[in-house]
């Protein structure tokens, strides 16, 4: 079994309220769940409106696989026009850590 991590520190645009923040982060977290299966959610800065810290975790039992699923995730956040992604936490484990 492994399990594959990342964190993204994402800095929002034309964003001025927490309201608009929620607008923002709530459509990239909806649609990592439903393209690629993950467990996804905001982790960090939930009272700052212009950064967003998100987090998501892949279990799979094909290292090769997880990997794919790490790096299609990360494309996709780093694609999105709304938001600029500053930086990108990966951490993988297996059976041996």
């Amino acid at each position: 079994m492994y399990v594959g991590t990342l964190s993204f520190d994402l800095l929002l645009g034309d964003v001025h309220s927490l309201k608009e923040k929620r607008s923002v982060v709530r459509p990239i977290v909806a649609e990592l769940q439903r393209k690629y299966g993950v467990s996804a959610a905001e982790v960090g800065g939930q009272d700052l409106h212009r950064r967003a810290e998100i987090g998501l975790a892949v279990v799979s039992g094909d290292w090769s696989h997880l990997t794919d699923v790490l790096d299609r995730c990360e494309r996709l956040v780093a694609a999105r026009p709304e938001v600029e992604l500053l930086s990108v936490r990966r951490r993988l484990h297996g059976d041996d850590d």
